[in-house]
């Protein structure tokens, strides 16, 4: 049965994987651009797997920012996977510690939309839900350490149009998941406020704002049309 769940969570996962490989070459070559190897590049992958945060923590390593700097940083931009992990909690509340430990460590945003997609015609299952999370996760480290490693050959990722593949995976994601008005609206709501604070606030507090609202709206509409 392990196995069974886990190869499920591994099929599911390969549209995340094929999303994650253009961008992790992409940010292979920008990993090295910023002076770190393949191995410390690989390594980085293993150990953070959160793509927009590492994007910016090596802009930042090849301006010579200081390392505080940094860690702040890609904290406030990643708080929002704090958010994901809440939402995801109640579902896995019967799984331990140790279990739930091993799946805060590799949910990002594309993992976390399709494992709650998933939850909504499945019971939650700890072998699907490592399988789903430990495919994406090692497309990602592949993906940067074969960037890292041809990143001499590949001097402009934005001429390939690697540039784009994050912002397309996110799109095909948010396509998915729109299914009826409370979802249309919250994802209209949450790209408003999204733009509005990114044009009035600095830095990336725009995501995280952006993200409360749109929970907040989600939990509201859903109890207000439920009346």
């Amino acid at each position: 049965m392990f196995w069974q769940g886990f190869a499920t969570g591994s099929r599911t996962a390969i549209p995340i994987a094929l999303g994650y490989f253009p961008l992790g070459l992409a940010f292979g070559v920008l990993a090295r651009e910023a002076g770190l190897g393949v191995i410390q590049t690989v390594f980085m992958s293993f150990m953070v797997f959160a793509g927009a945060g590492q994007f910016i923590a090596v802009g930042l390593l090849k301006t010579g920012a200081e390392i505080v700097t940094i860690v702040v940083t890609t904290f406030l931009v990643n708080l929002r996977l704090f958010l994901m992990g809440m939402a995801l909690q109640p579902k896995l509340k019967s799984w331990s510690k140790l279990k739930l430990g091993i799946i805060a460590s590799e949910i990002t945003d594309e993992t976390f939309v399709v494992a709650s997609d998933y939850y909504t015609n499945h019971e939650p299952s700890w072998p699907f839900h490592l399988g789903l999370n430990v495919t994406s996760h090692m497309a990602w480290v592949f993906s940067s350490g074969l960037g890292a490693s041809v990143g001499n050959l590949i001097q402009d990722p934005a001429k390939f149009g690697l540039n784009f593949a994050l912002p397309a995976m996110f799109i095909a994601l948010l396509v998915g998941q729109v299914k009826n008005k409370v979802t249309l609206i919250v994802a209209i709501g949450a790209g408003v406020v999204s733009l509005v604070a990114r044009t009035l606030i600095p830095g990336n507090w725009h995501i995280l704002l952006a993200t409360i609202v749109a929970a907040s709206l989600g939990v509201v509409l859903e109890k207000w049309m439920g009346k």
